[in-house]
Order: C-alpha cells, then sequence, then structure tokens
C-alpha cells in the first residue's frame, strides 16, 4: 500500500496489513461483506483482514430534466429553510415580543434569497447542465486480503462457506501450476513444445 500524502502514520498503520496476500475476490461489496461476516463468526482474526475495492469508476445517474421552475422551486425551498434556522436561533437568543415577526421576516428573506442565489447559478451555467444526477465512485472488484500467517486457515473457512467457488478456485490453481511446469519443461527444451 503506498503511502497517500494526507495519510498519517497512524492512519497507515490501521488500514495497512503487513503481509498481506489475496485470499478471494468477489464483484460485489455484498459478497466480500459477506465472506469477512462468516470469517468473524468461524472466530478467525478478522483484525488481520482488510476489503479492498479495486478497477474505480465514478458512475452518475441522470435523475431527470432541470428547469428553471425546477431550480427556483428548489432555492426557494432551502432558502425556507435557512430562514426558519436563522429565525429559530435568533429566537433562542433574543426572545422578546416580535417574536412571531421576526421568525416570519428570517423566512421571508431566506425564501427570497435561496430564490435569487438557485437563478442566477442556474443561469451562470449557461444551459450546459440541463439535468439533475446523483455520482458515486464505485469500485468494479473487491478483493479481500488477509496476513499470510493466517491464509490457509481462511482458505479452508471460506470453502465452507462456498464448497463450489472452492472447488473452482483448486481447479483453476492446478491449472496455473500445469501451466508453469510445461513452461519451465519447455524451456528446459530449449523452447520446443512437444
Amino acid at each position: 500500500m503506498s503511502t497517500q500524502p494526507h495519510m498519517t502514520a497512524r492512519m497507515e498503520d490501521h488500514l495497512g496489513l503487513r503481509f498481506p496476500m489475496s485470499l478471494v475476490t468477489y464483484d460485489t461489496y455484498a459478497e466480500a461483506q459477506r465472506a469477512v461476516d462468516f470469517l468473524a463468526d468461524k472466530e478467525f482474526p478478522v483484525e488481520d483482514v482488510m476489503i479492498v475495492g479495486t478497477d474505480l469508476k465514478q458512475v452518475e445517474r441522470v435523475r431527470g430534466r432541470l428547469t428553471t421552475s425546477k431550480v427556483l422551486l428548489g432555492g426557494l425551498l432551502s432558502g425556507l429553510w435557512i430562514g426558519v434556522f436563522v429565525g429559530l436561533v435568533f429566537a433562542m437568543f433574543e426572545g422578546g415580543d416580535n417574536l412571531v415577526q421576526r421568525l416570519v421576516s428570517t423566512v421571508l428573506i431566506g425564501a427570497v434569497f435561496g430564490l435569487v442565489w438557485a437563478w442566477l447559478g442556474y443561469r451562470s451555467t449557461g444551459g450546459q447542465r440541463d439535468f439533475t444526477s446523483i455520482s458515486q465512485v464505485v469500485a468494479s472488484r473487491y478483493e479481500v486480503l488477509t496476513e499470510h500467517k493466517h491464509m490457509q486457515t481462511a482458505r479452508e473457512l471460506l470453502a465452507e462457506l462456498d464448497p463450489m467457488r472452492a472447488a473452482q478456485e483448486q481447479v483453476r490453481q492446478r491449472q496455473e501450476q500445469a501451466r508453469a511446469e510445461q513452461e519451465r519443461m519447455d524451456r528446459g527444451r530449449g523452447g520446443q513444445p512437444t
């Protein structure tokens, strides 16, 4: 794990493992979380486990068209809330006779401020972003890592969780070993395949 400039040594100690090894990779965070939860239920030392999201991408979901009336309504409502908040703060510290009048005036001033601010912000974009959306950074894969000293135990436990996946992983490992052995033998013969 590389050190980020803004990470303190203390943070890095909490986020890193000394000698991590890849235990298993999942397509979703829920699957990775399920595996770690299973290990915890089996009293595995999960303090030596990490879930790492890899292949990050930003996903933006367009929610709808943005119109002037929607912008103005949103600004009005935001301003109303700000006005209510400011009015209540004044009421708490000042009190007095004109409490309702002050509350109403701060709400109205907040509504006008929110309306104007939203309109100015929308107009400044020049129509380049006439839609609303939400965005999130997500990972394509989630890798579960553990300290090397716990690797065999973790593999055995996860084989209980998903025997089919464990069998497929064993087949994949054997194929890789056989391929590596074949390449070694081919190099020994001068690179001539049989």
